[in-house]
């Protein structure tokens, strides 16, 4: 954390000793738009908690000196009402639009800012996505108008059967994943990893589930039961996850779960004491990250009574101050030119936005589920228990290649 502090601390004071920064003390506005109602309202609710936190701190330092202000519209996880929001935000003055949940509202997005950029010179908009992890939308549907923060699908996999690879106990993988994008691209490269991998595994079972209408995985448990499995591999995320985990204990399961979203609303409590050493994440941070961030995700426990676990919206708002730093404005497109191929530091270290797809280039944790100790004390959902890093992967290990065939803006 010290490194990305000394960034943010730099662009402050450059910015006060000269007075160079156009965009000093000028306000800008941020749409986040995500579900507020539906079942995973929940998840929704804590990130726009997380993001206005990460505001209110970085409005007091950041790079460029700017002062952000949060809108936050309810997109219903619905690509249809995603546009509608969108609208609704450009109109209200956002030009940066942050959005996560979901892969269908984030190509909703996308499609939308290609014709309104490419229709209204001087009123384009960026597209800052956090959490929508679908590969194709940095190869096939790549856009100049999209940065990616988080690890893809595919990348957070490279990670995890790495991390499988070595593991000799798990034999026989059961496959359970949401009926979508992302979920479908989980299955499809945890096949694909785990043939070269591990050939001598074998998929038992690979079933796809409608995204957050299930209520009761029980039947779900029934056949990963009868299929002998000694490991489930889920992209799954917030109630379809949490609900998956616990009717998974109420029948004494006994399995591994590799994940990508243990942390998520609810999901802790679901695995508590019953899950203690057999669920497993991949993430780019972990609860116990030390440094500032962990003064901050302390501060935030005590304030909302809840857990700060989508970090990335720092790193977000930091990678914006500093290439508006860097470009001496706020102007979008020159933004998001400064943003392509840049470096900097945040608080889990070294980050790059590769030229190439704009997909965001760090360090992936392996983490499992276990008391929580003197060593990692952060207890989620006050459980007593924590995931502990296990294993960290360097930023090469996840990377995967693109496909993507940028067009940019007068190419």
């Amino acid at each position: 954390m010290k490194f990305a502090l000394k960034i943010v601390t730099a662009g402050v004071l450059v910015a006060s000793a000269t007075g160079a920064f156009a965009q000093k003390g000028e306000t800008v506005k941020v749409a986040w738009l995500d579900p507020l109602s539906g079942l995973m309202a929940a998840v929704g609710t804590n990130q726009l908690k997380t993001l206005q936190f990460f505001a209110e701190k970085l409005n007091e330092k950041n790079p460029a000196g700017v002062k952000f202000e949060v809108i936050a519209i309810d997109n219903k996880l619905s690509p249809q009402e995603t546009t509608v929001a969108l609208r609704s935000a450009m109109d209200q003055g956002a030009r940066y639009i942050l959005q996560g949940n979901g892969s269908g509202p984030a190509l909703a997005i996308i499609d939308a800012l290609e014709k309104n950029n490419a229709r209204n010179p001087g009123k384009e908009a960026l597209y800052l996505n956090y959490a929508a992890v679908d590969p194709d939308l940095t190869n096939s549907k790549c856009s100049y108008w999209q940065y990616r923060f988080d690890a893809d699908t595919s990348m957070k996999m490279e990670a995890l059967t790495t991390f499988i690879k070595e593991q000799p106990d798990v034999k026989k993988v059961y496959l359970l994943n949401q009926n979508y994008s992302h979920g479908q691209q989980v299955s499809k490269f945890a096949k694909e990893n785990l043939k070269v991998k591990r050939p001598d595994i074998e998929i038992v079972g690979d079933d796809l589930h409608p995204l957050a209408q299930v209520r009761d995985f029980a039947p779900y448990i029934a056949k990963i039961k009868q299929s002998g499995a000694d490991s489930v591999i889920t992209g799954n995320w917030g109630s379809d996850l949490a609900l998956l985990i616990k009717a998974a204990n109420d029948s004494g399961l006994n399995v591994k779960f590799f994940t990508y979203y243990a942390v998520t609303t609810g999901t802790p409590t679901a695995m508590g004491a019953a899950s203690d050493g057999k669920v497993y994440q991949v993430g780019y941070a972990h609860y116990n990250m030390g440094g500032q961030m962990q003064k901050w995700a302390d501060e935030y426990k005590k304030r909302f009574n809840d857990d700060m676990y989508t970090t990335d919206l720092y790193t977000v708002l930091l990678a914006l101050s500093e290439a508006m730093a860097r470009s001496k404005s706020t102007d979008v497109l020159k933004v998001a030119q400064t943003m392509e191929g840049m470096k900097f530091t945040s608080y889990n270290g070294d980050m790059e936005l590769r030229k190439a797809d704009h997909q965001m280039q760090q360090g992936l944790y392996i983490t499992r589920w276990e008391k929580a100790s003197a060593k990692y004390p952060y207890s989620p959902e006050n459980t007593g228990y924590t995931l502990a890093p296990v294993k960290y992967y360097e930023a090469y290990v996840a990377s995967t290649p693109t496909t993507c065939q940028m067009k940019r803006p007068g190419g």
